[in-house]
């Protein structure tokens, strides 16, 4: 079967959803269950997948499932916690003594605090702690959802401690760079650190556009006047915090590697940026703007938390205590993900990362139903930041605010309530990935001893032609069918990888081996095709369906997820349309080879 046909059938679970979600208004808890089956059909019918196999992966998708769905729990018992213990209110009135203008409070958090937490963390945490946050700032829950998300996109391919670099591209073309680079550069931790470089060629404008483009539209969808100058009117306090997140995000890549430009740009930046907003730098002059009255808000703005108002605001406890519960969560995921003194030997001489990174037998299922490589992903119970820090942090927050007991039984009560929606969509969405990801490479032939009779296999012209084709490759395939123009597109595969996925890094894991092939064939830069996947795979977070479920939880918008996905879309559309400029920008200058000339790498590699 041609592999055109074979994209269009593994599209149609993805078209499923979309339809349903955004063209029926179905929730995600209806509408994945749907996408889910068909996907089952499909993999039956056309990849001849056994049954019994795609129950297994579907179970290892559901204990997938669970590391996000706790991600969430403690998200949300954070977010109720301090709203029951006053600790929100007090960071209400705070940042209103900071500025009472939402633009420049949606740029502090969203922006920056996010920016910090996704080096930190990643993997959704981000805008499922701003979204909260500036929803407690008197935001429309819409409106803090849809900021959240698409600010949490220019840092996440630095995100969780560089890992979409690292493990990403590690998994999917480790081996091969080992093999080619040895004799240049010594493997694949330089040749990541020159993806990570060429990253932010990519990054650094789409950080500047996408702060001063996102207060201009959501101004335009939000505000009392649907005005995007009123958001564009705020650009030099945007472009002031762009600046103060790029210039220690660029030395940092370029001198230390991917692990942490995201972290201590977000850090460092957002620091700045509150002491000068303080001072009045470059905040916006005149009455200060605002979402106005709730009474006025379009009635899909909201959902079922109560939204934060400015009356009576007022300071319940000095800001340090209301800010110190973050100030633990940020300290805590610095020190548990960055590797402190690392030895020769590869022990860290500061341990803590190691101790809470292990298995320790928890959650941890091998072999599914008995078919070899069918794992789960071995909840590291530790080691997520649901629980260390989220959950953690929320219980010491009862003796930091001295919280009564009728207080904490309310918070843990809601939050326990609103995980019925997000734990449906996201076990049935996982489940659906797993299905994706497991319906070719070797894993066919080991799981079932050998490949199934009339199973699509990789055509000619590509890696790995004659082995079992996955859903995933052929959908990328019949898009390289684009030929030269491919740099315009590479980051788009990226962002359909992050969707399906809902990972930046599993998206680089999927298709990083198809982007090194596809630029050998085409003869098209290596280096920066591979950049341009590893941004899809960042810009691909503001629509996947993982980090919308996410998001709609813990802004009380469950069953909303279709209305996000289509206000995520334009940002998502113009963010890939500018990195496709971009990458034909930096092909004709010949940054590539420029960049490799400085690491000692000669051009054969390129070929």
């Amino acid at each position: 079967m041609p592999i055109g046909i074979l994209a269009i059938l593994g599209l149609i679970p993805i078209i499923i959803a979309l339809v349903l979600m955004v063209g029926f208004r179905w929730g995600a808890m209806k509408a994945m269950p749907v996408a889910w089956l068909s996907c089952v059909i499909i993999a039956l019918v056309f990849w001849k997948l056994p049954p019994l196999y795609l129950l297994a992966q579907s179970l290892a998708g559901v204990s997938n499932a669970a590391s996000v769905l706790i991600i969430v729990f403690g998200a949300l018992l954070i977010l109720h916690t301090l709203q029951h213990s006053g600790g929100m209110e007090t960071i209400q009135w705070g940042m209103q003594q900071i500025s009472k203008d939402m633009r420049v409070q949606g740029i502090i958090i969203g922006y920056l605090f996010g920016a910090f937490i996704e080096g930190a963390a990643g993997f959704g945490t981000p805008a499922a702690l701003a979204a909260p946050l500036l929803l407690s700032l008197g935001y429309p829950p819409m409106a803090a959802a849809v900021l959240a998300l698409v600010y949490n996109s220019f840092p996440v391919t630095f995100g969780a401690v560089g890992t979409p670099v690292i493990v990403g591209f590690g998994a999917s073309i480790g081996t091969v760079v080992d093999t080619i680079f040895t004799a240049d550069i010594g493997g694949r931790d330089t040749f990541f650190k020159i993806i990570g470089q060429t990253v932010t060629l990519f990054q650094g404008p789409m950080a500047i556009i996408i702060a001063v483009f996102m207060m201009g539209f959501i101004t335009r969808f939000f505000g009392r006047n649907r005005s995007w100058k009123e958001g564009f009117a705020v650009w030099p306090f945007a472009l002031f915090s762009a600046l103060a997140f790029l210039v220690p995000y660029y030395l940092i890549a370029w001198t230390l590697g991917p692990e942490i430009p995201s972290l201590l740009g977000g850090l460092i930046g957002l620091g700045i940026v509150m002491f000068c907003a303080r001072k009045g730098i470059c905040v916006p002059k005149g009455d200060p703007w605002t979402f106005g009255d709730q009474e006025g808000w379009d009635k899909n703005w909201t959902g079922t938390i109560k939204v934060a108002q400015n009356l009576n605001v007022q300071s319940r406890m000095s800001q340090f205590l209301a800010w110190l519960p973050y100030i633990l969560i940020g300290a805590i995921l610095v020190v548990t993900r960055v590797n402190w003194g690392a030895n020769a030997d590869g022990t860290f001489a500061f341990p803590l990362k190691n101790m809470l990174n292990r298995n320790y037998g928890l959650f941890d299922f091998r072999n599914i139903l008995g078919f070899t490589g069918v794992n789960d992903a071995s909840i590291k119970i530790l080691y997520l930041p649901g629980t260390v820090p989220f959950i953690l942090i929320s219980l010491c927050a009862i003796g930091i605010h001295k919280m009564p007991g009728e207080e904490v039984k309310a918070a843990w009560k809601e939050t326990i309530l609103k995980m019925k929606a997000p734990t449906i969509a996201l076990c049935t969405a996982v489940a659906l990935v797993k299905i994706f990801q497991g319906s070719g490479g070797s894993i066919i032939a080991t799981a079932l001893g050998s490949v199934p009779s009339g199973m699509p296999l990789i055509p000619e012209g590509f890696a790995g032609a004659g082995t079992p084709m996955s859903i995933p490759f052929a959908i990328a395939g019949a898009l390289s069918a684009v030929g030269s123009v491919w740099p315009f597109f590479a980051s788009f595969v990226g962002g359909l990888g992050a969707f399906i996925t809902g990972s930046n890094t599993v998206s680089d894991q999927l298709f990083g081996m198809f982007q090194w092939d596809m630029a050998r064939i085409l003869q098209l830069p290596t280096i920066i095709i591979l950049a341009a996947q590893a941004v899809g795979g960042a810009m691909g977070n503001m629509i996947c369906v993982h980090n919308i479920v996410a998001v709609c939880s813990v802004t009380g918008l469950n069953n909303r997820e279709g209305e996000i996905m289509k206000k995520t879309f334009l940002p998502f559309l113009l963010y890939g349309i500018v990195v496709g400029i971009i990458a034909f920008i930096l092909i004709g200058m010949g940054i590539d080879q420029s960049i490799l000339n400085n690491a000692g790498v000669t051009q054969r590699v390129l070929g």
